[in-house]
C-alpha cells in the first residue's frame, strides 16, 4: 500500500497525468451507473489513472452530515477532514432508502462490449486520511437484535498509528476511555468496484451482484484484480467504498472505512478471451498473483456457498480442463471457502484456489 504521508486532499501530491477526483459531479451517492449514464471520463483499454475515492462515514444523516463536526469532535483539525467530502454532505443529497456508500465514476473504457469482461486492478491505494470509523447500525450487523445494545448508531472512531516496526496500524481501546488498546495491520482495498448495469434504475449501492459493486472481499488489495461481466457498452467502471482493513464476514456491518487514493488500471478482455481463461463467469472473479478467487453470491449464505462451489468447479473445467468430478474432489482436499461478507443484503462466499498447484497444467 501507498504509506500514509499526510492529508491528501483534493489535487494535492497528484503525479499521474490522468487523475479523477472525487468532485460532486463525478460521484453517486447511494445509488450505482446504470446505462445511458455519460462518463466522467474515458480512456483506453490498458490505462493507468489516479482516483480519489471518499468513505460515506462522517457524511451521513445518523453522524450529522457535517464532516467537519463529526470529526472535529473527536480531535482532527479542520484542515485534515477531506474538502470533497465536506462539499458531498453539503450538496448532494440521497433519499433515506439508498445505500451510504459514494462511488466515483463512471469511467467509459473504449471498446469494452457487452460479453466482454472488464478487469479493474488496483495498483496502489494510500490512505488520504490518518484516520476512519467502523459502524454498526440499523440491526444489519451479524448480530441483530443484540448489538448494537442501543436504538443508536454505534460508529467507532479509529485512529492509525506508526508501530515500533514502522507499519501503520488501526488502533481501538479495549474499554471506552481505557488506555489499554489493541493494534490491527492495515491492508487498503477498495469495497466497490463495478461497471454499469443494464437497467433503466439505479442499482441500490448495498448488494452486490454480476454488475460487482458491494463486493467487500479484503484480498483485493493492491496487485490484485476483479474481472467483471461487462454489461453496457464502454463498461462503465466505478470505484469506492474505501477500507483500511476488514475481516472476512464484515460482521459489525462495516470495516474500518476510510478514504483512500486509489491507482487503477481498466483493461478488457474479449468474450472469446475470457471464456477460454475463466468460463461463463455468472458472478465477478478476483484474482492475484498467488490465488484465483471464484465468487458465490446470495441473500442466502448457503446457497451463495454452493453458487461459489459451482463457479469454482466451472473455472477449473475452462481454465485447465478438469473433470468435474475431479474439480469437486480437489475443492473439497486443497481449496478455502471463505465468507467475504454477511452484512449486504446479499452475502458473499470466495474460494481461494492456488495457482501453483496447476502450474504445468495449463
Amino acid at each position: 500500500m501507498g504509506e500514509y504521508q499526510g492529508t491528501l486532499q483534493p489535487g494535492v501530491r497528484v503525479h499521474d497525468a490522468l487523475y479523477l477526483p472525487a468532485d460532486p459531479a463525478a460521484v453517486h451517492w447511494g445509488r450505482l451507473p446504470r446505462r445511458g449514464d455519460r462518463p466522467v471520463l474515458s480512456v483506453d483499454p490498458g490505462a493507468e489513472l489516479t482516483v480519489d475515492t471518499v468513505s460515506h462515514e462522517g457524511l451521513l444523516p445518523d453522524q450529522g452530515q457535517d464532516p467537519r463536526a463529526f470529526f472535529g469532535a473527536h480531535g482532527v483539525p479542520a484542515e485534515d477532514v477531506l474538502e470533497d467530502a465536506i462539499t458531498i454532505a453539503a450538496t448532494r443529497t440521497r433519499d433515506a432508502a439508498d445505500g451510504p456508500h459514494v462511488v466515483t465514476g463512471p469511467i467509459e473504457v473504449r471498446g469494452a462490449r457487452p460479453g466482454d469482461l472488464l478487469a479493474i486492478t488496483l495498483l496502489d491505494a494510500t490512505p488520504r486520511v490518518g484516520y476512519g470509523v467502523i459502524s454498526n447500525r440499523h440491526g444489519r450487523g451479524a448480530l441483530p437484535g443484540e448489538l448494537p445494545a442501543g436504538p443508536d448508531t454505534v460508529s467507532v472512531f479509529t485512529p492509525i498509528a506508526k508501530d515500533a516496526d514502522g507499519s501503520w496500524r488501526g488502533r481501538l481501546p479495549l474499554t471506552e476511555g481505557g488506555e489499554r488498546s489493541v493494534a490491527f495491520p492495515l491492508a487498503p482495498f477498495l469495497g466497490i468496484m463495478g461497471v454499469a448495469t443494464d437497467t433503466h434504475e439505479r442499482a441500490h449501492s448495498v448488494p452486490p451482484g454480476p454488475h460487482g459493486g458491494n463486493i467487500d472481499i479484503r484480498h483485493l488489495t493492491a496487485g490484485a484484480t476483479l474481472y467483471i461481466p461487462v454489461q453496457v457498452a464502454g463498461a462503465l467502471a466505478y470505484v469506492g467504498d474505501p477500507h483500511f482493513a476488514q475481516g472476512n464476514g464484515e460482521v459489525a456491518l462495516t470495516a474500518l472505512e476510510a478514504s483512500l487514493r486509489a491507482r487503477i488500471r481498466l483493461d478488457v478482455l474479449d468474450a472469446t478471451d475470457a471464456a477460454r481463461e475463466f468460463g461463463d463467469l455468472a458472478s465477478p472473479l478476483a484474482a492475484d498473483a498467488t490465488h484465483l478467487m471464484p465468487t458465490g453470491l446470495d441473500a442466502d449464505l448457503d446457497e451463495a456457498m454452493r453458487a461459489c462451489v459451482r463457479q469454482a468447479i466451472a473455472l477449473l473445467g475452462a481454465r485447465y480442463g478438469m473433470a468435474p468430478h475431479l474439480a469437486y474432489a480437489y475443492l473439497s482436499a486443497a481449496t478455502d471457502f471463505e465468507i467475504s461478507q454477511v452484512v449486504d443484503l446479499v452475502t458473499g462466499v470466495h474460494a481461494r484456489i492456488r495457482r501453483a498447484d496447476f502450474e504445468g497444467a495449463m
